[in-house]
């Protein structure tokens, strides 16, 4: 698989999002739950003057920390979601949106930020041994990592794939890597991080899917 058939697919995915109002948007940018008003929210960036999303989709979460005041930055692999980014969120100053691999921004980049996030983004589709190691070293002293995605499923842990254009489609395929919380621990222990917790956020329902939560300190 290329990077060019990746990124057409998440240029495919980016063309299905809903597309509320402004408000709205930035109203629910910062909660790291898959459920409305449902589990924590922005306290968890702390409050940091930078900021960079790790696959940052159309870019609510960097508009709404813009608008408070924060530099943030978005990263994603997807042309569209970056088009559509600068699209709604072009007027907010302090907003930037880049189109890249992740990986590859976070190897040229020289500079560091005070938090650096994926809500449901990079941290789940990208390897951890490379991606971590990097994301630390971009990261302020003092600073953290944040995260969320869905769980692991239960007795299936590791790098996850499934076919992107279904199983009459070409053959373009997606990674995402599934870990239990100690598990998120341990690698984010072996890439520098300390001062760290990976939790399952339950759902406001106990039979529906909970929300893995990472919050992990570089040091001082």
């Amino acid at each position: 698989m290329t990077v060019i058939d990746l990124t057409t697919y998440w240029d495919r995915y980016a063309g299905r999002l809903p597309t509320p109002a402004r408000e709205d948007a930035l109203k629910n940018a910062l909660r790291w739950c898959q459920y409305d008003d449902h589990g924590p929210g922005p306290e968890l960036l702390g409050e940091p003057e930078s900021a960079l999303e790790l696959g940052c989709g159309r870019g609510d979460a960097v508009a709404a920390l813009a608008s408070t005041g924060v530099e943030a930055i978005g990263v994603d692999l997807s042309g569209e979601h970056i088009r559509a980014a600068r699209q709604w969120w072009g007027d907010v100053p302090a907003a930037r949106f880049v189109q890249d691999d992740v990986i590859e921004f976070l190897s040229r980049s020289g500079r560091q930020w005070d938090v650096a996030y994926s809500m449901w983004g990079a941290v789940w589709f990208t390897d951890p041994e490379r991606l971590l190691p990097l994301v630390r070293d971009r990261i302020k002293p003092g600073g953290r990592l944040v995260f969320a995605h869905a769980p692991a499923v239960t007795g299936a842990y590791g790098v996850q794939g499934m076919y992107a254009n279904g199983f009459r489609g070409r053959a373009v395929w997606v990674h995402r890597w599934a870990y239990e919380p100690h598990v998120w621990e341990g690698l984010l222990r072996d890439a520098g991080f300390e001062h760290l917790r990976v939790w399952v956020e339950p759902a406001p329902d106990p039979g529906l899917v909970g929300t893995l939560i990472g919050v992990a300190h570089t040091s001082k």
